[in-house]
């Protein structure tokens, strides 16, 4: 049985916060995907808070869609500590950093938490635009790095 590809990275030598290309998936008519591990903590130390990270993905699936072409999708991490992203094409880690930091400042501007409705999220009261901020404060302070293991 193959391996998933997240479950072959060892979780206990990666330095969080990182861009992490994982992968770039070829279809049968040419096309291909990218896949992005956007990691904000550090795991098996750290973890997001369900509201303030439901929060993040809000704003970052329509920020990341402003500021990237091609996003396919941002989905949370089972494990709370980032987010994967899927890309059109064989996109750049760069490039996806550079549109990820530029999104977050546009987190720490928000005013209002985006589609916070019972008709737009099915758990719409689960959510926290000020936790979604701190995040977002604290991995631009952090900084993002190209490299996972911080060297």
């Amino acid at each position: 049985m193959e391996k998933v590809e997240s479950f072959k990275l060892d979780h206990n030598k990666v330095k969080a916060p990182f861009v992490r290309k994982c992968c770039v998936l070829e279809g049968k008519m040419g096309d291909k995907v990218s896949k992005f591990d956007l990691r904000f903590l550090q795991p098996n130390k750290e973890a997001f808070g369900t509201a303030a990270m439901h929060g993040l993905e809000h704003l970052l699936a329509t920020y990341l869609r402003e500021e990237l072409d091609d996003v396919i999708d941002l989905s949370p991490m089972g494990c709370r500590t980032g987010f994967y992203l899927v890309m059109w094409g064989d996109v750049d880690a760069k490039t996806i950093k550079e549109g990820l930091e530029r999104a977050l400042e546009k987190v720490l501007k928000a005013d209002k938490m985006i589609a916070a409705t019972s008709v737009e999220c099915g758990n719409y009261r689960d959510l926290s635009l000020f936790g979604a901020k701190e995040y977002a404060k604290y991995v631009l302070e952090q900084g993002f790095s190209l490299n996972i293991y911080g060297e």
